[in-house]
């Protein structure tokens, strides 16, 4: 549970160790189907994995929004923080808080404006998956359209939350 006397940085670590939790469930599901289609009950269980995943990866994208906004007077957090590292030439940071920032809206959304950006964008930090890859009845349930249960994508969220943080909270 997030408190809010919890700073971004012990936030970011309470998030990863779910987030490993997780992570560890989907690749011990995918170990015991040994290359085999899962069994149903192991489909269930990689869904509910992948969905407290993704919900971890919202939840902390918008806490570090929420508790960095101060540091803009209005408007959207993500567009102005990119804008501030580009103008301090951070061109790396400022790419990596929009691909995540585009992420989590899909993530959050589904397909839309952030979903088709991700699907041009070459230099993606992670996999989109072209909805035409995902089967009609997973679309509603078990299939996301960004491949969060990979290793290194919570890992990549989290180190450029820090980052980003450390340098708003430097400036």
């Amino acid at each position: 549970m997030m408190e809010a006397s919890q700073s971004v940085p012990e936030l970011v670590a309470v998030a990863k160790a779910n987030a490993k939790k997780y992570e560890d469930q989907v690749s011990e599901i995918l170990k015991h189907a040994d290359g085999q289609t899962p069994s149903d009950a192991q489909l269930e269980e990689l869904r509910i994995a992948t969905a407290a995943l993704e919900a971890e990866a919202v939840d902390i994208f918008t806490v570090f929004e929420a508790r960095m906004q101060h540091h803009f007077r209005r408007g959207p957090f993500s567009r102005k923080l990119e804008a501030l590292l580009k103008e301090a030439a951070q061109a790396d940071l400022a790419d990596s808080i929009h691909q995540y920032y585009l992420a989590i809206n899909v993530l959050k959304h589904g397909k839309g404006a952030s979903y088709r950006e991700l699907l041009n964008t070459p230099s993606a930090q992670f996999r989109v998956k072209p909805a035409e890859d995902i089967i009609a009845e997973d679309a509603e349930t078990s299939e996301s359209l960004i491949e969060i249960a990979v290793p290194g994508f919570f890992d990549g969220l989290t180190a450029t939350i820090l980052e980003a943080y450390d340098f708003l909270e430097k400036k």
